[in-house]
């Protein structure tokens, strides 16, 4: 089995928060603490290293882990974060993660990296209602093909997947886990439960 502790996490944080009026979604606060911390703190123990693919207040990202931007500067969502972190991870593998979903288990890289068998198989979580495609385990040989549907003019991480070996990794157990932090209400009404 691939070892968690030899794969690179990266945290998805280069977004522009359109559903959040605009607001730097990584460093938004949770129960005290700004989004991109609760995940550093869940991924950090899991892996090897973990990155922060961020595009704003690169300063502040700065301060808590390594960070790498999007070669291109146009907010190409989630694949300009894939492309940054694929470009510049010390590890063949690299989980991606967007930093809206504070929550994510603690045996994630766990049960990805099991998942895995081929280089060209991407591992993706599936919580038993939908595909959290962001949420992804990816091998760097996968880099060329990414850059060339980039360049290409596409975006949509489905169509890209589609292009290889989608392994589905069943989170059933740990669907609120994969609770996503894409507006202002869902972020209140999180803030206002018990810190899990």
């Amino acid at each position: 089995m691939l070892n968690p502790k030899d794969i690179t996490a990266v945290i998805l944080a280069g977004g522009e928060g359109r559903r959040m009026n605009g607001a730097d979604k990584g460093l938004l606060e949770l129960w005290g603490k700004p989004l991109v911390v609760h995940l550093l703190e869940r991924l950090a123990p899991q892996v090897g290293k973990v990155l922060i693919n961020a595009n704003r207040n690169l300063d502040c990202y700065r301060q808590l882990a390594p960070v790498v931007p999007d070669n291109d500067v146009h907010y190409a969502g989630p694949l300009a974060g894939f492309e940054a972190g694929l470009s510049h991870a010390p590890s063949e593998w690299v989980l991606f993660v967007p930093c809206d979903s504070p929550l994510v288990p603690m045996d994630l890289a766990h049960r990805l990296c099991a998942a895995i068998r081929h280089h060209d198989q991407i591992a993706v979580v599936d919580d038993g209602i939908q595909l959290h495609a962001a949420t992804a385990l990816v091998h760097q040989s996968l880099l060329p093909s990414l850059c060339n549907y980039l360049d290409g003019g596409d975006r949509k991480l489905q169509l890209w997947f589609e292009r290889h070996q989608l392994v589905t990794v069943d989170f059933s157990d740990q669907v609120e886990a994969f609770f996503n932090l894409n507006t202002e209400t869902a972020l209140q009404e999180l803030e206002q439960q018990a810190q899990k």
